[in-house]
């Protein structure tokens, strides 16, 4: 499957009854395997999962840990780009040349590496001395 077909089918599933705010992740591994996930909301509002942790979720559950390629799609006026704490979620698992595709169910599409979307971002390299 697709990446653009996963996630757009994960983000089919999403729990948003609070926000109507549906989006919908997928990642690929360097195994070849496509996880996907969704955003899942909490009527206590800070319990919520975003869709890229949920697909990373499922890779991690599988046995996977390299990502390769991701794509995040959601129903939104421009690309709808990771949380900050999805960022960082994405960089533990994709080196920094990693592309990262944003889509609106438009077809909008805003394509970064993982770099560019996480600049600085915290490593294995800032725990060196402990």
């Amino acid at each position: 499957m697709s990446l653009l077909n996963a996630a757009t089918q994960a983000r089919g599933n999403a729990h948003a009854p609070y926000s109507n705010f549906k989006v919908g992740a997928a990642v690929k591994t360097a195994g070849g395997g496509v996880f996907a996930g969704c955003n899942v909301e909490n009527v206590a509002y800070p319990e919520g999962t975003c869709a890229e942790a949920g697909a990373i979720a499922a890779m991690v559950a599988a046995g996977e840990r390299e990502i390769v390629e991701a794509l995040v799609i959601a129903d939104a006026p421009m690309p709808v780009t990771p949380c900050g704490g999805c960022r960082q979620k994405l960089a533990e698992f994709a080196g920094p040349d990693v592309k990262i595709t944003m889509l609106t169910t438009q077809g909008e599409k805003l394509v970064m590496t993982m770099a560019e979307l996480l600049p600085g971002s915290f490593s294995t390299e800032h725990l060196e001395n402990t």
